[in-house]
């Protein structure tokens, strides 16, 4: 099953994750960023086999604007030895008609990004589902 998801990876021990949030988009998308993008979503998703080896995951997302589409710092090798085999804009309209065999993580980006585009920035991080 392809699952497409946001960049992202493990918190290292005592890393802020801030701190995380700069070094993954670095490596997987070559993206340097400087601000504090605002935190736009929290997801936990707690059942064992969802992630091997955990009993769970927890996701945070950040609104990050970039003007062109980033390439990491990661090697193709690197990119596939972390399951990562593709990259690709997704418009509102293509994630919310999508009914491919690929999922999305979170499972509905459509509507929290609709949420997004509309709204504007959450106060506080909105809560998603799977």
């Amino acid at each position: 099953m392809v699952v497409w998801a946001a960049p992202g990876g493990g918190v290292e021990r005592d890393e802020a994750v801030l701190v995380t949030l700069r070094r993954e988009l670095h490596e997987e998308v070559g993206l340097a960023i400087d601000a504090d993008p605002p935190h736009v979503w929290h997801q936990e998703v707690i059942e064992t086999g969802h992630a091997v080896g955990y009993d769970g995951v927890v996701n945070d997302y950040f609104l990050v604007r970039v003007a062109s589409f980033p390439r990491g710092a990661m090697s193709d090798d690197e990119l596939a030895a972390e399951n990562i085999v593709g990259f690709r804009w997704w418009r509102l309209s293509d994630m919310a008609d999508h009914c491919g065999p690929d999922v999305f993580s979170p499972r509905d980006p459509a509507v929290p990004s609709a949420a997004l585009i509309t709204g504007g920035v959450p106060a506080r991080p909105v809560p998603l589902g799977l």
